[in-house]
C-alpha cells in the first residue's frame, strides 16, 4: 500500500471518530493545521509535500462541505499562522482579509492546497473556530475558541505526524451556587 493511501485511511478514520464525538453545527468553523513534512516522516517546515497537502485538504473539505461547516486552513509561522478561507465567510464573520499568498515554504503545503482548491480563497489573520485538527504539532490553539477540549481517537498519528483533535465547550462561569445543567 502506498504511503499516501495509508495517510488517507488514517485521516478518514480519525475524522470519523472525531465527528462521532462532537456536535459541530452548520455554520461553525473547523481549522486545520498541518505539517506535510511531519506526515512524510520529516521535520516540520523542512520537506513540504504538496501532494500530501492536497490530499488532506480535499478530504477534510469534502467532509465539511457535506456538513455545512466552514473550513479554515492555517499557514505556517512564516505567514504568521494566517488562514486560508472562502471569501464568503469573511463578511458574515467580519474577518479582515490580509495580503499574502501561501507558498510551499512560506505557508506550507496545506495552505497552498487550500488556496488552489477553494472557490474564492482569501487569507485572514485570525479566526475563532469551534473545532479542528492539528496534524504535526502546528499549534492551532490560537485559532480555537475557549474552552478547548481534546477529542481522543484511535488515530494518534497520520504518517509520522502527531495528531490532536479539538472541540470547544462554553465557559463555565459563576460561583458555588452556579448550575450548569
Amino acid at each position: 500500500m502506498s504511503d499516501l493511501k495509508s495517510y488517507q485511511e488514517q485521516l478518514l478514520q480519525g475524522l470519523e471518530e472525531y465527528f462521532a464525538q462532537t456536535e459541530l453545527e452548520t455554520g461553525d468553523i473547523f481549522v486545520l493545521g498541518c505539517s506535510s513534512s511531519e506526515v512524510a516522516g520529516g521535520m516540520i517546515g523542512k520537506n513540504s509535500n504538496l501532494e500530501i497537502g492536497k490530499m488532506i485538504v480535499s478530504i477534510i473539505k469534502d467532509i465539511l462541505d457535506e456538513k455545512g461547516i466552514h473550513f479554515a486552513v492555517q499557514g505556517c509561522e512564516h505567514i504568521n499562522r494566517s488562514l486560508v478561507v472562502e471569501k464568503e465567510i469573511t463578511k458574515r464573520h467580519q474577518f479582515e482579509i490580509v495580503s499574502v499568498v501561501p507558498a510551499l515554504h512560506a505557508g506550507g503545503a496545506a495552505a497552498v492546497a487550500a488556496f488552489k482548491l477553494f472557490q474564492n480563497p482569501v487569507v485572514i489573520e485570525k479566526v475563532t473556530a469551534q473545532g479542528g485538527i492539528d496534524i504535526g504539532d502546528t499549534s492551532i490553539g490560537m485559532h480555537i475558541q475557549h474552552v478547548q477540549v481534546p477529542v481522543r481517537t484511535s488515530i494518534k498519528e497520520i504518517g509520522g505526524a502527531h495528531t490532536t483533535y479539538l472541540r470547544t465547550r462554553p465557559k463555565l462561569i459563576g460561583g458555588t451556587r452556579a448550575v450548569y445543567e
